[in-house]
Formats: structure tokens, sequence, C-alpha cells
């Protein structure tokens, strides 16, 4: 009888047949452990029928179950013979009564005090509007029924007064409006009174001082050593100071008028 042999039986141990399964398909023992990742060390205990280095009784099976089939053996025999040499498998344990009883017994549910408070929270809010709206109509019904036992009438509201335009802007007036005027310049002051003007000012030497629109209301002042030449889109629209003194009659409304004023009295070029 060979080595590891049960009594009852001259079949090979689960060791022998895995080797000599191993060898007659031409296979290592690190080409096994490759093809199964199973650890050399351990192909090896199981080949010599030591399976204490397999972790337990379902590692051990699982190792037979891929050697077998790795070497071309059919794995149920040699699981079988494990089992019947090693007190066979654990008898599955049924599930008590009592547990079924709790797993199917539904959880209590807890109060939930939030959607709780929440509700009592819009109870009162709307408890409270409610209170005043009705509040406010009797006020309201009450005040106009004595008004009207009383034979008076309520008093029509009165419309809202439009908002009126803003004044235009009256111009500077008189001689006191450029009072101290340096006697050594010529000073021109140009206000657009009755509309606006088209207008442009140069010095003694041609450069431009100003050009572009006046609008009505607006004032322009120019200051030279010697000369200010004015051209006036508009001369009917506009109020003219020369060394602080008006001068009149510059002419209609949208007439055109080419200036010039030194220093002293005022005097048209």
């Amino acid at each position: 009888m060979s080595i590891g042999n049960s009594p009852a039986d001259d079949r090979p141990s689960i060791g022998r047949a895995l080797q000599q399964a191993r060898i007659s398909a031409g296979l290592t023992v690190d080409e096994v452990s490759t093809t199964t990742r199973v650890r050399i060390p351990i192909v090896h205990a199981i080949e010599q029928d030591d399976f204490s280095r397999c972790g337990g009784d379902v590692y051990a099976r699982g190792h037979i179950r891929v050697l077998a089939q790795t070497v071309g053996l059919d794995p149920a025999p040699l699981v079988a013979q494990y089992d019947a040499e090693h007190g066979g498998r654990p008898a599955p344990t049924p599930a008590a009564p009592l547990f079924e009883a709790e797993r199917l017994r539904p959880e209590r549910r807890r109060p939930n005090w939030t959607a709780a408070m929440v509700a009592a929270i819009v109870a009162v809010v709307g408890f409270v509007g409610f209170t005043l709206f009705n509040g406010g109509s009797k006020g309201q019904s009450s005040s106009v029924a004595a008004d009207t036992a009383s034979g008076k009438q309520p008093a029509p509201k009165s419309p809202e007064a439009a908002p009126s335009k803003p004044a235009d802007p009256k111009p500077e007036p008189s001689d006191s409006a450029i009072a101290g005027v340096p006697a050594n310049k010529v000073t021109v002051k140009v206000t657009a009174d009755n509309g606006q003007t088209w207008m442009s000012a140069k010095d003694h030497n041609g450069k431009l001082i100003e050009e572009g629109v006046l609008k009505r209301g607006a004032s322009k002042t120019f200051t030279d050593n010697k000369r200010i030449d004015l051209v006036l889109g508009n001369a009917g629209a506009v109020q003219l100071f020369v060394n602080g003194k008006e001068v009149k009659d510059l002419g209609d409304d949208g007439q055109v008028q080419r200036l010039s004023y030194t220093k002293g009295d005022p005097e048209t070029g």
C-alpha cells in the first residue's frame, strides 16, 4: 500500500495524485505555481499531503481544485477525499425562527419632530396674518360706515402735482458779471441767452481757444493779451460782454457774426 493511502482502498493520497499528474503532464512546480498563482512552497507542501500552509479548509479545497484542473485531473473526487480525511464539510446552520421573526418585524418609526415644528410655525404665521388682515379690513369698513352715517363724504384724493420743469438758467446780468476784469487784457464772455449757438474763439495769433455748440444758458469766458476773434452762428441768441461791458445788437436769430475785440472799450472789427 502506498504512502498516504486510505485504509479502505488503494487509491493514492491527494498530494501523490497531484504530483503524478503534474509529472505526467510535463509541468514543473514553478510552471504550476505561475499558472495557478499558488505559491511554490504551498504547492510542494500539498504534494507532500501537508495542508497546514493553506490557511484553513476552505483555502485547501480551493488549492486542490485549481491544481487538479491545471494538471488535468477531475477536482471533485480529490475534494471529496479531502473532506473525508479531514472531517467533511461543516453542515450549514439553519436560520433560527426567532431571527426570521426579528428580521420580518417592522422597525418602529421615530416621530418626525422637525416636520411637526415646521407645521406649527406655518400654522402660527397663517393665523397671525389672517388676524391682521381681518382687523385692518374691519377698521377701514367701520371708518367708511361712520363717515357715511354722519353725512360726511370722504374727501377725494388730490392728484399728484406734476413735477414742474426746471426754469431755464438765467444768464448772468449786467456789467458787474465781469467786474474787476484786468485792464491790460481783453476779456470776452459769451452767454447763450435765448437759445443755443455754434461759436468759436481764437487768440491774436489765430490759435483756436474754443469751438463747438454752446447750449442755452451756458457761458464761456475768453482772455488774451491783445485780441479775441469770435464767430457766432446764432448771433440773436447771444448775450456778449467785452471787458466788462455788454455789447448790444449783435444780430438776428440765425445770423452768423464774425467779431474781433481788443483791450479797452469794445471795438468791433
